[in-house]
């Protein structure tokens, strides 16, 4: 797949607040937004924001970024997304707030931010649809949209329900999930059951993230699974998956091949995982990335 098209981007923008009282600027849509913005694909991201500073910090963050503002909506009474962030055993768990502004997405301003774009893909979570305002939306986008949907399973307690996950992964031609996602959504965790997904809701490609075993990506050429880089100084694993995603939907612009996509974005979410959060500010980042041809 290449297209000159950009990445529609729907979900939730909000801040992690990390067990040290560090906020950081977050939400896998807009994790992913950032990493793309700076891979050169201009992305779009619809979401929604509070009446309050923590929306003016994130228009100021994604101005400053260079990324499109125009898809931010601002509620008048509900507020920006926040997240608490707990670490145990290096792995993040999260306490997600209820009726954030993410929450109460307006479809006909979103589909107003959309007009006289060209979209290549559209990526969602799971997460925006946890409310029926923001679900509905998210529908009325997909109408409107004819491009292919990459989904992003992200099942966060208790935000989430079987069968609305398993229609949104029906209606994609990527998903990405853990082994504990699948596990839950089909009932199995090995390789056989990861093809055995992908085949049973039509999907192009599953990507399945397994954490220090590394990751593997089941298409119709078959699996092909590899471990991260050694040597890798961890802070954090919070925004990994998303550094994944990113890379995923850089290679399907490029027509990467499954197995250089697979490594390199391996290479990314372990980068990531160096620093506290899931973005950062800092250009000279990805600039060892772009030295080796990705962009």
């Amino acid at each position: 797949m290449t297209t000159s098209g950009r990445p529609l981007i729907v979900g939730e923008v909000l801040f992690d607040v990390m067990p040290d009282g560090t906020r950081v600027l977050g939400g896998a849509p807009l994790n992913v937004g950032w990493h793309l913005q700076a891979f050169g694909l201009r992305p779009l991201v619809i979401t929604r924001v509070g009446p309050d500073d923590a929306a003016d910090e994130v228009f100021g963050a994604m101005e400053e970024w260079g990324m499109d503002t125009s898809g931010v909506q601002r509620d008048e009474i509900y507020p920006t997304g926040r997240v608490q962030v707990e670490l145990q055993d290096g792995e993040p768990t999260f306490d997600i707030l209820a009726d954030q502004a993410y929450d109460h997405l307006d479809a006909r301003r979103a589909i107003h931010s959309m007009a006289g774009g060209t979209f290549s893909l559209l990526y969602h979570g799971s997460l925006i649809s946890r409310g029926d305002v923001s679900s509905s939306a998210l529908a009325r986008i997909k109408h409107q949209l004819d491009s292919p949907v990459f989904v992003d399973v992200n099942l966060r307690d208790p935000w989430w329900h079987h069968d609305e996950v398993v229609e949104s992964v029906q209606s994609a031609r990527w998903a990405k999930l853990n082994q504990r996602e699948l596990e839950l959504l089909a009932g199995s965790g090995d390789v056989p059951g990861v093809e055995g997904f992908r085949r049973e809701h039509d999907l192009e490609a599953v990507i399945l993230t397994r954490g220090d075993r590394g990751a593997l990506i089941a298409d119709s050429g078959g699996t092909i699974e590899k471990v991260p880089p050694e040597g890798v100084e961890v802070i954090d694993t919070v925004g990994a998956g998303d550094a994944f995603s990113a890379v995923f939907i850089l290679g399907l612009m490029h027509a990467w091949p499954t197995q250089q996509t697979l490594e390199r974005a391996l290479d990314f979410a372990a980068a990531v995982c160096t620093i506290t959060g899931a973005t950062v500010t800092d250009r000279a980042f990805y600039a060892k990335f772009a030295e080796q041809g990705w962009w």
